[in-house]
């Protein structure tokens, strides 16, 4: 019973030093500072500076990046993406087929680049869940039918 008190007070002290933190704008989180899911890594907040405006990764691409892409949807799509090369092209050709995206010409190359560096596929260690299976290799079943 003692312990159970003693970690349920050690938990309200924590929330409560967390919280003056905050609100003080020191400690881990500055008061209204946004965090993007592309600073959350899986071992914590990266130290990429990211636009007030849009949550993205400042680069010297950046502008681009906005300028082309933020034009018809939100930044928090590409936030929320994280694909590799080929499958950066692949929604790129996917809008520029179904969604009117014109012809991005000699910026695509920049773009791509900018998106793979940012908002590339993320490496996450193993967290103690079954890995997933690789090389596998499928046999048809046959029925007999």
């Amino acid at each position: 019973m003692n312990r159970t008190i003693t970690l349920i007070a050690l938990g309200i002290a924590l929330a409560l030093l967390l919280l003056a933190t905050t609100q003080s704008g020191s400690g881990l989180f500055a008061k209204g500072q946004d965090l993007s899911a592309s600073q959350i890594g899986p071992v914590g907040i990266d130290s990429v500076k990211t636009d007030p405006e849009t949550g993205l990764a400042v680069d010297e691409q950046l502008t681009l990046v906005k300028g082309q892409c933020t034009a018809c949807h939100s930044s928090k799509l590409i936030l929320q993406s994280h694909f590799s090369r080929d499958k950066w092209i692949e929604r790129i050709r996917w809008m520029q087929r179904t969604q009117k995206l014109w012809d991005l010409g000699e910026s695509e190359p920049p773009i791509l680049a900018y998106l793979v560096k940012h908002y590339g596929p993320i490496e996450r260690p193993f967290d103690g869940r079954r890995e997933p299976l690789k090389n596998v290799k499928w046999h048809t079943v046959e029925t007999g039918h």
